[in-house]
This record gives structure tokens, C-alpha cells and sequence, in this order.
């Protein structure tokens, strides 16, 4: 039975931009403005983070709305988390776009090496902590990856705190870490309507990565050349969005084509593994998988 029908309408679609302050992000909660969504930025800068709620609100009014949430510690992201559930009454599209490429190893209050804490251990308990309102919206969860994950070799006994760290390297690793536990997710939802997939929208033009001296100035000059995040947005908003890809879940697309991931991504031993840590590391106990209204697997 449609809203015309009950005499009742349908909100439109929430949906949480992390990292949605700049670059594909913003360009992103742009775009999911322009499909009729009401969009919650995420960005750890207030100042930044309002700036971009603001040019947005241009068009789009009181659709979009801005929450402060820093990512970059196990605290800091269940405050995140409060925020969120006390600003949304639902949630129906959660992106994960958040991302670090630290130039030098850097531990957290956590002692955690801080792309590993953002680019890893956020999303893992975003999905956690939000996970009454995805299940009970059916939401779409949104991973954005990266091709580099190919290049990842996680250590769990020496990533986590970095003592492999590489300029390079280190974001690979911490990708790949979140790419091998999109399946997992998937096989804890089963049953709720929830999906989660992971995308590399391409290779982007934004500040991720940017850093001084020499190496800076030719990745700034190179950069030239990468696509727009207007052009990043695309694939995200699709999976975020599109009915053909309604029910898809637990897979990795490469723009708009889905493919299989690289064997070092399909290591079930290793996301196993990867899931125990990240449970002991955020202080969460294992819960039977989550199950919707109408009851889902055991």
C-alpha cells in the first residue's frame, strides 16, 4: 500500500556522510541532496564541517545537517555514534568515506596507529553502535574503499600499533583490513534487509594524501590529472541509491562494475582473525548477528 493511499507520506531517505566536510564526501551529500535524501555531514572540523553545511544548505535548506564527530579513537567514535542516534531517528544510507593517509606513524590515545583507528576500526564500530537504526530502516551501508587494498599484507600482531608502518603502504593495509570484513557484516545482517558494500569510486582528486616537501609537490602535480570528486560521487550514490543494486550485499564494485576482490582480500581465516581483534580493541562483546522484526537467522 502506497502513501497515497494511506493518506500518510513518506519521509525521505537520511543518510550519514562521514568525511563529509570535503573532496568526495561533500560531493557525495551533494549529490544524495539532489536524489531528495536528507544528508548528515559528518566532519571531525566544526569550522570546516559548517562551512560545507552551509554552501549546502544553499540549495537544499534544513535537508542537510552537520555533527561534529572526530574518528579517530575508540572514545571518540561511540561519541560520534551518541551524536548521531540523538540527531537521527533513522538512519536508511550510512557512507563511510572517512579516510586517512598518514605520511608518518602516529599512535592515538588508544595506542593505535591512526589510520588503522579511522580508516579500520571506525567503521567497524559506527557499525556497532548504529546498528539498531540500520537494522531498523534496512539500511544501506556504503564502505568507500580503494584500489590500493592490493598492496595491503596486514600484520594483525604489528599493524594495529603500526610497527610495519609505511607512507604507502600503511593506507593499503588499513584498507585492506576493512575490505575483508565487508563479508562479514554482510552474514551478521542476513536477514534484516540491511546491505553493506565496499567501492573504489577511482582514482580522485582530493587533499587525501597531501603532504610537503618534494614528494608533495609532484603528488600535487600529478593530481592534476585524477578525476573530480563530483565524478568519485557517482558510484557511491549508486550503491547508496539505485534499485538494480537493492538486496546486493557484501560485495566490492570498481566504479559501477562489480568485481571479484583480489585473493589477499578473500582470506577468511584472516578476517576472522581481523573481527576478534577489532571486537577486544573497541571493547565490544560478540553478539548474535542482528536480527530484523520478523525474525532472521539464529
Amino acid at each position: 500500500m502506497d502513501s497515497a493511499q494511506t493518506g500518510r507520506s513518506v519521509p525521505a531517505p537520511t543518510a550519514v556522510v562521514t568525511g563529509g566536510g570535503r573532496g568526495i564526501g561533500y560531493a557525495v551529500a551533494a549529490e544524495l541532496l539532489r536524489n531528495g535524501c536528507e544528508v548528515v555531514l559528518v566532519a571531525r572540523d566544526g569550522q570546516r564541517g559548517e562551512a560545507a553545511r552551509s554552501a549546502l544548505a544553499a540549495s537544499a535548506g534544513t535537508r542537510v545537517r552537520l555533527v561534529v564527530g572526530d574518528l579517530s579513537s575508540v572514545r571518540t567514535v561511540r561519541a560520534t555514534a551518541q551524536a548521531l542516534r540523538d540527531s537521527c531517528p533513522r538512519i536508511d544510507v550510512l557512507v563511510h568515506n572517512a579516510g586517512l593517509w598518514p605520511s608518518r606513524r602516529v599512535l592515538n590515545e588508544d595506542g593505535l596507529e591512526q589510520a588503522f583507528a579511522t580508516n579500520h576500526l571506525a567503521p567497524f564500530l559506527l557499525n556497532h553502535e548504529l546498528e539498531p537504526l540500520l537494522t531498523a530502516s534496512a539500511a544501506r551501508v556504503v564502505q568507500v574503499s580503494a584500489g590500493l587494498y592490493v598492496k595491503g599484507r596486514v600484520d594483525p600482531e604489528r599493524t594495529p600499533t603500526g610497527l610495519d608502518f609505511h607512507p604507502v603502504r600503511t593506507y593499503a593495509d588499513t584498507k585492506l583490513c576493512n575490505l575483508l570484513l565487508v563479508p562479514r557484516f554482510a552474514e551478521r545482517w542476513q536477514g534484516t534487509g540491511v546491505t553493506v558494500n565496499a567501492v573504489h569510486p577511482g582514482v580522485i582528486r582530493t587533499g587525501l594524501g597531501d603532504r610537503g616537501g618534494p614528494l608533495g609537490y609532484l603528488l600535487k602535480a600529478v593530481k592534476l590529472l585524477w578525476k573530480s570528486p563530483e565524478v568519485g560521487a557517482g558510484p557511491v550514490v549508486r550503491l547508496a541509491l539505485a534499485d538494480e543494486v537493492a538486496g546486493v550485499t557484501g560485495r566490492y564494485f570498481e566504479l559501477d562494475q562489480e568485481r571479484p576482490p583480489a585473493p589477499v582480500a578473500t582470506d577468511a581465516v584472516l578476517a576472522g582473525r581481523l573481527w576478534t581483534q577489532a571486537l577486544e580493541l573497541t571493547g565490544l562483546e560478540q553478539t548474535p548477528p542482528a536480527r530484523s522484526d520478523a525474525g532472521g537467522p539464529p
